[in-house]
């Protein structure tokens, strides 16, 4: 017995929004109606690591409150080139909240289009 993840879930106020902006920045992964407070973004089938079975699906749940203080718990990514793919994501609608670095190790803070935090490195 025991628990397995089976997807993410981010708050929304409008699933249009933030689920056109992350089907655009993660390229591929497709729309899947839930109900009316839950909408998936499902990876493609190619979509392995080859470290397990690939990535999660994102689940955006409508909520009524809008988001105020930092995300508990966030999505990291990484990029060959780090500097394209934010501005990238900044085309797409992302902000910059902050830019950091541990030695060598460098990654942006950003976040979608209603707020919610992630990580480029």
């Amino acid at each position: 017995m025991g628990i397995r993840q089976t997807e993410v879930v981010i708050d929304c106020a409008d699933h249009d929004v933030v689920i056109g902006f992350w089907a655009e920045a993660l390229g591929g992964w497709r729309r899947r109606e839930v109900n009316e407070q839950f909408v998936a973004l499902v990876p493609p089938p190619d979509a392995s690591t080859g470290d397990g079975p690939g990535p999660l699906p994102l689940l955006f749940q409508k909520v009524p409150e809008a988001k105020i203080v930092k995300n508990r718990v966030h999505l990291d990514f990484s990029s060959e080139d780090m500097s394209v793919e934010v501005a990238r994501l900044v085309a797409l609608g992302a902000t910059v909240r902050a830019d950091h670095c541990l030695g060598d190790f460098c990654w942006t803070v950003m976040a979608d289009p209603e707020g919610n935090e992630f990580c480029v490195s």
